[in-house]
């Protein structure tokens, strides 16, 4: 955001594709699984003057979805330039430059941005002044009203815990291949001393390669990456299928993989950087989203199985964990066929996607108490079936980022 002759212009780096085919980004967190994914798609193979066309005729609709006023005054933003890139690979995101700018009112002294949910998060980044706003901005929010003058700038303070819910939001409930390998390590074994080996050293890893990648000085394409990412996530799953306990070798595996999930939050950075006066407050706000997020996954499957390994363990009484599993299932498929359009919305996937999993893990616990008195009941019924899930799952992943 710039001030030019009198105007307030924006210049957006944009996936102008999504926009023009009506994905909802907030929604959304892979436009192939947008409802309109055959129209992204056709407007991915569009020359670059082809998809300009289309985009400047979807204007006047993004246009009535972007928030602008001057000292409480509406602005009206005038569409300035379109740049669209080359087609190239059409499995990346095409990364197109829009202008729009709007006439301000004498003397205005501050203005207000936002824009539509379904356009998705806005960055903003005030420049040519002094002491700039910056600006993260997630389904629909408003930006504070910021001084034209310059003087916004968040503290460090505030630029560190502004990023915090960014780094939480990176993995629940975006973060699906980074939940799934957590929860391979914690299915390798639900006691604590192993866990919290594999999870000190996998948070280690990634803070590690997620600084150098996020200061410049690592830069590894995502068609790398996230492949092997997927490949992490199946190397854990199968190994707790034939492992009892923490080996040898595991820590180094787990060290090394945190080091590529390391350079997959980087990725996530990279899409909307961070304030150049707060890098490091951001930068380690971020990762405590992250270890949060992490941690909150740990927590929620650890209370799912509690009874059945308490059960396993000769801790508790089994009817007591058949009522409490009996009411969970019940929960989670009502919570299934009912599916809450709120509940869609925080969580940002379709309910079933957390709830369907959830229900499996309740089944398999119940079935873990009915057949307790079998050698390793949880470790039979719950971790090994979780862990080849999680596995099929992770499997399927390194396919899809490879081949498909």
């Amino acid at each position: 955001m710039t001030q030019e002759n009198g105007r307030i212009v924006f210049e957006i780096r944009a996936n102008l594709e999504s926009f023009v085919a009506g994905i909802n980004l907030t929604e959304t967190a892979d436009t192939n699984a947008a409802p309109q994914a055959s129209t992204y798609d056709q407007l991915r193979g569009l020359d670059a003057a082809a998809l300009e066309d289309r985009f400047r005729a979807f204007w006047p609709r993004m246009a009535a979805g972007i928030t602008l006023t001057a000292d409480g005054t509406t602005l009206v933003p005038t569409l300035d330039a379109v740049s669209v890139g080359p087609v190239g690979n059409p499995e990346l995101v095409r990364a197109s430059t829009i202008r729009f700018s709007a006439a301000l009112p004498d003397a205005a002294s501050t203005v207000l941005v936002g824009w539509a949910p379904a356009f998705g998060v806005l960055v903003i980044r005030q420049m040519g002044v002094d002491a700039p706003y910056d600006g993260y901005l997630e389904a629909g929010a408003l930006s504070d009203p910021i001084q034209l003058a310059g003087g916004d700038q968040a503290t460090s303070w505030q630029s560190f815990l502004r990023y915090i819910p960014v780094g939480f939001d990176h993995i629940v409930p975006k973060g699906l291949d980074h939940i799934l390998f957590v929860l391979g390590l914690f299915f390798l074994s639900t006691r604590l001393r192993p866990l919290l080996t594999q999870v000190s050293l996998f948070t280690l890893a990634h803070t590690i390669t997620l600084a150098l990648a996020a200061l410049g000085y690592v830069s590894i394409p995502g068609t790398i990456v996230e492949p092997l990412i997927a490949a992490s996530i199946v190397f854990v799953a199968v190994e707790n299928i034939y492992m009892k306990g923490l080996s040898r070798s595991r820590p180094f595996v787990v060290f090394g993989f945190g080091l590529l999930h390391g350079l997959g939050f980087a990725s996530v950075l990279g899409e909307f950087g961070l304030p150049e006066g707060s890098f490091i407050p951001a930068l380690i706000g971020f990762n405590v989203g992250v270890e949060i997020g992490q941690l909150a996954v740990i927590t929620v499957m650890f209370l799912c199985v509690w009874q059945a390994v308490r059960v396993d363990r000769g801790r508790n009484e089994a009817g007591q964990g058949l009522g409490l599993y009996a009411a969970l299932l019940v929960g989670a498929v009502v919570l299934i066929a009912v599916d809450p359009a709120q509940l869609a919305f925080v969580l940002d996937t379709p309910v079933w996607l957390f709830a369907g999993p959830l229900a499996a893990v309740f089944a398999l616990c119940t079935a873990s108490i009915l057949f307790r008195d079998q050698q390793e009941a949880f470790r039979r019924i719950v971790a090994i079936p979780a862990s080849s899930a999680i596995a099929l799952v992770g499997t399927y992943w390194f396919v899809e980022r490879v081949f498909l």
